[in-house]
């Protein structure tokens, strides 16, 4: 996808960069029996109301589309990519040969509507959208997609842009690279997607205006000085001198981690 630069008419665009998406699909009939409504709670708690999670609320009504990740042994055809409002990646829409039935996945960088992607245990051949275990795919590889659990859905690298890089594969465990280059160890039995996530321009791009954000159910974030007493620490205009803490009084600086480091024998 190439990116958009508005002309400046109006001051909402006249900074406003965004992705062309005329060659996504739209919705048709074959997108029904696997999309579903979703009712969000906009950041508040459903008993009595009060704000539980800070930044979060209003936006515009959207679907929720089911996706599944490729279970073993399967052979499906990819027929169009697709826009979900749900996450920053494109999403595909593949055809299962062998239950025919339609189903939604993460789109991979480089395949196109009519790419074959196969999911299998054990793979001879190395292409762009398979997936298999860790311990099939040679050191050096991309990867996406990656699950803790072979019974579980992917959990590590799912962004917009992003990939993992396999350092090392071995029989029980392989080292893979986190795109916060973070090193981590997992078992070789999990499943990857060989490849990198579609749309990597999604963070050359600019919003342009305040309204966007509200139109995501993105709030405004206030600093802790502007509120009252009984909202943050620092509220109320008089936090007598006192080192900043977040909003429930732990502080920021002088070398204050919330993530405790492992002791060494």
């Amino acid at each position: 996808m190439k990116l958009k630069r508005l002309k400046p008419i109006t001051n909402g665009t006249r900074h406003k960069i965004k992705i062309q998406k005329n060659l996504l699909s739209k919705n048709n009939r074959l997108f029904r029996p696997i999309i579903s409504g979703h009712k969000s709670q906009n950041g508040r708690s459903s008993l009595h109301g009060n704000i539980t999670v800070w930044h979060k609320g209003g936006g515009v009504k959207k679907l929720y589309r089911n996706l599944d990740t490729l279970k073993q042994d399967t052979n499906s055809i990819v027929i169009t990519t697709c826009y979900d409002p749900y996450r920053s990646s494109f999403i595909n829409l593949n055809f299962e040969l062998k239950q025919k039935k339609f189903f939604f996945n993460i789109a991979t960088k480089g395949v196109f509507p009519g790419s074959l992607i196969k999911s299998s245990c054990e793979i001879n051949e190395i292409r762009l959208g398979y997936r298999t275990k860790l311990k099939n795919i040679p050191a050096g590889c991309i990867i996406h997609n990656v699950t803790t659990n072979p019974n579980l859905k992917a959990q590590y690298i799912k962004a917009a842009g992003t990939s993992g890089q396999v350092l090392e594969s071995g029989e029980k465990t392989a080292k893979i690279r986190l795109p916060s280059k973070k090193i981590i160890d997992v078992s070789s039995e999990n499943f990857a997607t060989i490849g990198s996530i579609s749309n990597p321009q999604n963070s050359l791009t600019t919003i342009g205006k305040a309204g966007t954000n509200r139109n995501l159910g993105i709030r405004p974030t206030v600093r802790g000085i502007a509120m009252n007493p009984v909202d943050h620490p620092h509220g109320g205009r008089a936090n007598g001198g006192i080192p900043s803490v977040t909003p429930w009084g732990l502080p920021t600086k002088c070398g204050f981690y919330l993530i405790k480091k492992k002791k060494k024998n």
